[in-house]
């Protein structure tokens, strides 16, 4: 399918023959591992179903998030403006990006949690336990994936990518989104790529995610099973593995008419760690494609660009890098 794009410079086609792989993670620990490894390199995305998060929690979350977003807009706007955490409505960064987008910006620090919530929820414990008991539950799936990936990798770094989650300073954040009925073709959050390690994505079962595999392609992600979370590959993933994962271009559109919630978890390392490729992943035949840097490095510079920036291009290394002095 042919569509006029947002850009009206642009042409844009929609390939909805392409379905997201679905992994079991109930299955074969071996297997499981080959599986990810292979939608990480040949998507970028991925779902997963029997993934041990209890259900009690996402609906607890999934009942904070809606009471939140069905405030009057004067009392949401109490928890902003988004600099970078709080409420947004629109504005999305710093740089002047817009959306049909209204958002919850929160660190998953339990200190931040418990110290952030007099402008956010009438009911602030009820709030905290179930902010505290989601973000504690996907960051464990999070982790697992994460050893899934290293055991596939046959790398010696085992432990390293869910060390830097579980890390006490990791910089992971939770956002809750809200994307209202407009009408056909708007974008709800323009393209981009996200900068952390991996993302965790929970919806309420409507449309509205497209990935782009290639330019001017956008694959539509199905909203099912509901049970799912959407998993995707990071800018950090991507340079640890020198390039093997995708992280990958992608959007929410909004629905003519039905609103879509999500909750995206951003698993992210320290600030102050410093990124560069795993054990064993770099060879002489495979250099390193990109120079060693820290989170709060390439952090600072996706707040400096706008959304559909790529940051990537700045921490490549030139041919003959590795040999200067």
């Amino acid at each position: 399918m042919v569509l006029a794009s947002p850009n009206p410079f642009k042409i844009e086609k929609i390939r909805d023959d392409i379905e997201l792989p679905i992994i079991d993670l109930s299955c074969d620990r071996s297997k499981s591992s080959k599986l990810i490894l292979k939608a990480c390199e040949d998507f970028g995305f991925f779902k997963v179903i029997n993934h041990g998060v209890p259900q009690q929690i996402i609906s607890l979350m999934e009942e904070e998030t809606h009471e939140f977003f069905s405030k009057p807009g004067s009392e949401k706007q109490r928890a902003g403006p988004a600099n970078p955490f709080g409420y947004g409505c629109k504005n999305i960064g710093l740089k002047g990006d817009m959306g049909e987008v209204e958002y919850l910006l929160l660190h998953s620090n339990p200190l931040f949690i418990s110290q952030n919530l007099e402008f956010i929820s009438t009911h602030p414990n009820k709030f905290r336990v179930a902010v505290s008991g989601y973000v504690e539950a996907v960051k464990k799936l999070a982790c697992e994936i994460l050893d899934l990936i290293t055991e596939g990798l046959q790398s010696s770094a085992a432990g390293v990518l869910s060390g830097l989650i579980r890390d006490v300073e990791s910089d992971s954040l939770l956002r809750l989104n809200h994307y209202p009925p407009s009408d056909a073709g708007k974008i709800g959050f323009g393209e981009h790529t996200d900068p952390q390690i991996l993302t965790l994505l929970r919806s309420n079962g409507v449309g509205g995610l497209q990935i782009s595999l290639e330019d001017g392609v956008w694959v539509p992600v199905s909203p099912y099973p509901e049970s799912a979370f959407c998993v995707n590959v990071g800018d950090v993933l991507q340079i640890m593995t020198n390039g093997r994962f995708l992280s990958v271009r992608h959007r929410a559109m909004v629905n003519s008419y039905k609103s879509r919630t999500s909750m995206a978890y951003f698993a992210a390392p320290p600030l102050q760690e410093t990124i560069s490729c795993l054990p064993g992943l770099a060879t002489l035949d495979n250099p390193p494609l990109y120079r060693s840097f820290t989170w709060a490095e390439y952090k600072k510079a996706t707040y400096m660009k706008r959304l559909g920036c790529s940051r990537l291009n700045l921490f490549k290394l030139q041919p003959d890098d590795e040999n200067r002095d």
